[in-house]
């Protein structure tokens, strides 16, 4: 499966109620993508190497707040070194770190936090499982 396979078929999938991901992609370590949906934003560099170091330093986002493509989400409760969440007013992001790669999702109401969650960290562990 290609890495836009992932993306158009698994992150933007639609989900009971017919609701699916306003955008997701999919970056290496190193910041190149590797592929994304054409809603998704164009991160600058500096907002990749703050997500980078806040799963090497949990927590060192949470004062300044999660920036993507320009847009500044609060962050909220994730899992250290392996998941970043952000919300702002009814949408927010979700951000799984796998072994080779980050796993975006963006969503906007009527999806909830909790389904993006489990659409992107779905991905994103069996990427993990198999060695990505």
């Amino acid at each position: 499966m290609s890495w836009q396979s992932y993306v158009d078929e698994q992150l933007l999938c639609e989900m009971e109620g017919g609701v699916r991901l306003s955008a997701a992609a999919i970056l290496g370590h190193d910041g190149n993508v590797w592929a994304s949906s054409e809603s998704f934003p164009e991160i600058k560099p500096e907002e990749f190497t703050a997500i980078m170091n806040d799963f090497d330093a949990p927590g060192s986002l949470a004062p300044i707040g999660l920036h993507l493509g320009g847009t500044k989400y609060m962050v909220i409760q994730g899992e250290p070194g392996a998941v970043i969440r952000g919300k702002k007013g009814s949408s927010g992001v979700t951000i799984k770190n796998t072994n080779l790669a980050l796993i975006f999702g963006i969503y906007d109401e009527p999806m909830t936090g909790g389904q993006c969650n489990i659409v992107v960290e779905r991905v994103g562990d069996y990427l993990y499982d198999q060695g990505f």
